[in-house]
C-alpha cells in the first residue's frame, strides 16, 4: 500500500490537512463559528465547478472563491451582528445556486464525485505542492497571530480595548477557514470537510484540559482520523472523506465511553 505513488499522495496530503485543519477547528467552535465550517465547504462546491469548466485547478478557483465566500461573511456579519446564522444561509444559498446552474450545464460534472467524496486516486504532485504552500502560509500565519487569536476568540471586546484589529483579525481568521476548507477538500470531500474541523476538536474538549493541551490533542486526534480512515477507505474501497468522517465520531465515542467507564470507576 504505501509503495503506491497515490497513496504516498493522499497521505502527505492527508497528514498536512489533520495538523491544519483541528488547530483551525479549536478556535471555530470557542468562537462558535461551528457553522461557517459547512458554508464555506459547500461554497468550495461553486469553485470547484467553476475550475472544472475553465479548465483551471480546482483546488485554485475554489481557493478564490471560498475566501471570496469568507470575505462577504465577514462584511456582512457587521450588518447582522445578532443574526449571524442569517449570513451564513445567504452565503450558501449563493454558493449552491452557483455551483448548481454550473454543474446542471453538463459541462463541469465529469470529476464532480471526486470532489464531493474525496479520492485517494486524484490527489496529483501538484495538489500536493498547492496544499504545502498554502497549508504552509496558514499554519505560519496561524502561528503569528496566535496569542491575538486568543484573545479575540475569548473576549473580543477586552482586545479591542487593549488595541488589537478585531475586525482585521476576524478577516484574516475567515479568510484562513476558506483556505483550509479548500486545501482538504481533495482528501475529504466537500460534504464532509468540515467533520476534520470540528469533530477532533469536541474529541479533545472532552479531555478538559487547559487551551494549548486541546489543541494539541485535537491535532492528534485529527491526526488518527485520517490516517486510519485513509487506510480504511484503501482496504474497503469507499471514499476516504466519509470512512474518515466515521472514523473521527467513532474516535470521540470510544473517548466519551472511556471518560464515563474511568469516572464511575473513580
Amino acid at each position: 500500500m504505501f509503495e503506491l505513488g497515490f497513496m504516498q499522495n493522499a497521505f502527505i496530503a492527508g497528514f498536512l490537512v489533520s495538523i491544519l485543519c483541528p488547530f483551525i477547528g479549536l478556535f471555530i467552535v470557542l468562537k462558535r463559528y461551528s457553522m461557517i465550517g459547512d458554508t464555506l465547504s459547500h461554497s468550495s462546491f461553486a469553485g470547484v465547478a467553476i475550475g472544472l469548466l475553465t479548465g483551471t485547478n480546482p483546488l485554485i478557483t475554489a481557493f478564490a472563491f471560498t475566501s471570496a465566500c469568507a470575505i462577504i461573511i465577514e462584511f456582512l456579519r457587521t450588518y447582522y451582528k445578532k443574526y449571524s446564522e442569517l449570513v451564513m444561509s445567504i452565503v450558501l444559498t449563493l454558493s449552491l445556486g452557483i455551483a448548481i446552474i454550473l454543474i446542471s450545464s453538463g459541462k463541469a460534472s465529469a470529476k464532480v464525485d471526486s470532489f464531493l467524496f474525496g479520492s485517494i486516486l486524484t490527489v496529483t504532485e501538484s495538489d500536493i505542492m498547492l496544499i504545502s504552500i498554502v497549508g504552509g502560509i496558514c499554519f505560519i500565519t496561524l502561528l503569528f497571530l496566535y496569542n491575538k487569536l486568543i484573545y479575540v476568540t475569548f473576549d473580543e471586546n477586552g482586545a479591542k480595548t487593549a488595541g488589537i484589529n478585531v475586525k482585521l483579525i476576524n478577516y484574516i481568521f475567515t479568510l484562513l477557514v476558506g483556505a483550509t476548507i479548500s486545501l482538504s477538500i481533495r482528501v475529504m470531500g466537500i460534504l464532509v470537510v468540515s467533520s476534520i474541523i470540528v469533530v477532533p476538536v469536541a474529541t479533545a474538549m472532552q479531555l478538559k484540559k487547559g487551551f494549548t493541551k486541546t489543541l494539541i490533542f485535537a491535532i492528534v486526534f485529527g491526526f488518527l482520523d485520517v490516517m486510519i480512515g485513509l487506510v480504511l477507505s484503501y482496504f474497503v474501497n469507499s471514499a476516504p472523506g466519509g470512512t474518515i468522517a466515521i472514523t473521527s465520531v467513532t474516535m470521540l465515542i470510544l473517548t466519551l465511553i472511556i471518560k464515563k467507564f474511568t469516572a464511575s470507576n473513580m
